[in-house]
């Protein structure tokens, strides 16, 4: 046999072994832990099944997605879902009338007093972690009736239906009644906390065991207070979107803000009538930008969203398919490009109603992204990634040029030193604030509605405001005190903090693509930006993608507690090959691993094909939904 035969012959051998390892490879990504979800009619995805059957209700009662995304956010509210009543709402909703994505903002504020020098004088260096000092203004509230009244079609009472009877008793889930149990001693300190969710004062287990109805009385007549509102406006002669206001009117002016006000107060908070009454809901454009033809929006500075837009315009700069999904090359190229990202985050992004504002359309200038990407190293991490400065790619000055120039990294230190200094104890409280949680709402419709929901705020353990039944935020920790730290996100009050809450929706060819988004504090945006590239890049189905192994980077500034970080601390999945973990640790890198990495992303991807959609929730935690 002749040379050129024998080297056609081992070349379709390993033709044909290539076919079987990518048959391999798709067998074993269709081996997915929990079922995808499929649909025609409408899909409702959020933290838990309980709060996605809201949902459903909703959706067949005959609302649209935005009337279905509302009742799981009431749902989730209700059930203490890592959020409350009292936390924050930011939603991207598609509006299949005008064929625009429209973003809502309604994260809270800080109250009249909230200054740097308060806190200073309490000895404290950030705004604390609990507590009624923790809190900015109530804005779930107000963003649920805001996206109900101008883009829903059902009325308030409909809605909260669902929310009324949890209420009034629901059968509380293990994870929650694990957690009120470990926080008891906390909730304790604040006399509305202590008698609505220890419900078991004195025993052994204070908290309701697993199944046992929890009831919440307090919230139940908040919420048939809101009902009310509305009915009555109803009565005299009001609208369908005028009602819903005058219930928003309600609980911002009315007897449910003196209350709130009063019981906050009370306990040591600094929320005055004047801060609820003046607090406003935006609607507002979100910022996007373009990657290989998707359209992908998020909404602005005043929370992370445009760090995955900023990672994104890096990464087209580089060829990730042609490296291998989870490969060390892979790895490493993502991990530089979300640290470059989120450097600009911790100096740049903050509440841009407060002048001066970030410099958004520099951060998403493509010119900017492929300077950013030079300074990527293609064989080692870089421990001290700094900010850049956007402002000559918007032909403008940066106006804190000097404090940029002093700024550093909290650790500027080798990777293995940097982690060689926390102790176990430690590392274990740096990663509960790192990866702090919230919920995520998913909801698509035939009609061509699409919401992407991250509530959060008022999470166990939280401060009820008197008899509202309603758990306040503990957002004011994501300010912080000294514009040293980050110039536009220095505590004031009338002030949103930067928040890591971050919805996501893409767009193909003009119409919703995928609609997708996670709890976990910072991790929020390294997971969303990984999925989507799953999605993208390398082909995998939603549910594929939110199972599919995540890295985990903490060189950014943690957004709560002590605001530190950790360069060069990798975590990979406990699948990732041991070349590739020889390989990422001759890069510098200190890895830790994780059997389950990818965060609980829900998602829902559009069909256009067979105008289906697909529905992914991953095998994190509770996350999942139902279709129809």
């Amino acid at each position: 046999m002749g040379i050129a035969a024998v080297t056609l012959k081992r070349l379709l051998a390993l033709a044909g072994v290539a076919v079987v390892m990518v048959a391999a490879v798709q067998t074993a990504q269709a081996r997915t832990q929990k079922p995808p979800l499929h649909g025609r009619h409408w899909m409702a995805v959020t933290g838990k099944p309980l709060a996605a059957t809201a949902g459903a209700m909703i959706f067949q009662k005959g609302g649209n997605a935005v009337d279905a995304a509302c009742a799981m956010i009431a749902a989730t509210s209700t059930m203490w879902d890592t959020l409350s009543w009292g936390g924050e709402t930011q939603a991207l909703i598609y509006n299949p009338n005008t064929g625009k994505v429209i973003g809502i903002n309604a994260l809270g504020v800080a109250p009249t007093g909230a200054t740097p020098e308060f806190f200073h004088k309490q000895g404290m260096k950030f705004p604390p972690e609990f507590g009624p000092l923790a809190a900015v203004t109530p804005g779930t509230p107000g963003g649920l009736m805001t996206m109900l009244a101008e883009y829903g079609t059902l009325s308030l009472a409909e809605v909260l239906a669902p929310a009324i009877e949890m209420a009034d008793g629901y059968p509380m889930e293990a994870e929650l009644s694990n957690t009120i149990e470990k926080y008891k001693d906390k909730i304790a300190q604040w006399p509305y906390s202590r008698q609505t969710i220890l419900i078991h004062p004195g025993a052994a287990r204070e908290a309701a065991q697993p199944g046992e109805i929890f009831h919440q009385p307090e919230l139940a007549a908040t919420l048939r207070k809101l009902v009310e509102a509305e009915r009555q406006a109803r009565a005299h002669g009001k609208d369908r979107k005028a009602a819903i206001y005058a219930a928003y009117d309600r609980f911002y002016k009315g007897d449910i803000a003196r209350e709130l006000v009063r019981g906050t107060r009370e306990q040591g908070g600094l929320f005055t009538m004047e801060d609820l009454a003046s607090w406003k809901v935006h609607i507002e454009e979100p910022v996007h930008t373009n990657y290989k033809g998707i359209e992908v929006y998020k909404l602005t500075t005043w929370v992370q969203g445009p760090v995955m837009l900023q990672a994104l315009n890096i990464l087209e700069n580089f060829d990730l398919k042609s490296m291998g999904y989870d490969s060390a090359r892979y790895i490493h190229t993502l991990y530089q490009a979300m640290n470059l990202s989120f450097a600009d985050r911790d100096f740049y992004y903050g509440d841009p109603a407060f002048p001066p504002a970030s410099p958004i359309k520099g951060l998403l200038s493509k010119d900017y992204a492929r300077e950013r990407a030079k300074l990527i190293k293609p064989d080692h991490n870089d421990p001290d990634i700094r900010p850049g400065d956007p402002y000559p790619f918007e032909n403008g000055t940066n106006p804190f040029a000097t404090i940029l120039q002093g700024w550093h990294s909290k650790m500027p230190v080798a990777a293995p030193a940097a982690a060689a200094q926390w102790s176990p104890t430690a590392l274990a409280e740096y990663d509960r604030t790192f990866r702090l949680g919230t919920t995520s709402v998913e909801a698509t419709d035939e009609k061509g509605w699409a919401v992407s929901v991250t509530p959060s705020g008022g999470w166990t353990p939280a401060v009820i405001a008197g008899h509202t039944g309603v758990g306040l935020s503990q957002r004011m920790q994501s300010f912080v005190l000294d514009a040293s730290e980050n110039p536009f996100n220095v505590l004031q009050p009338g002030k949103r903090p930067r928040a890591t809450l971050t919805p996501t929706l893409a767009l193909k060819d003009g119409k919703p693509y995928l609609v997708f988004s996670v709890q976990g504090g910072d991790t929020q945006d390294q997971n969303l930006l990984q999925f989507f590239l799953n999605v993208v890049e390398f082909g995998m189905t939603p549910q594929e993608a939110a199972e599919a192994a995540n890295i985990t980077s903490y060189q950014m500034r943690d957004s709560f507690g002590a605001h530190e970080s950790i360069p060069g601390r990798l975590t990979v999945n406990t699948a990732t090959p041991d070349w590739v973990r020889s390989e990422l640790v001759r890069m510098g890198y200190k890895l830790d691993f994780q059997e389950r990495s990818s965060g609980p992303i829900n998602a829902i991807e559009l069909d256009r094909a067979h105008g289906t959609m697909w529905g992914g929730s991953s095998n994190h935690g509770e996350d999942y939904g139902i279709a129809w």
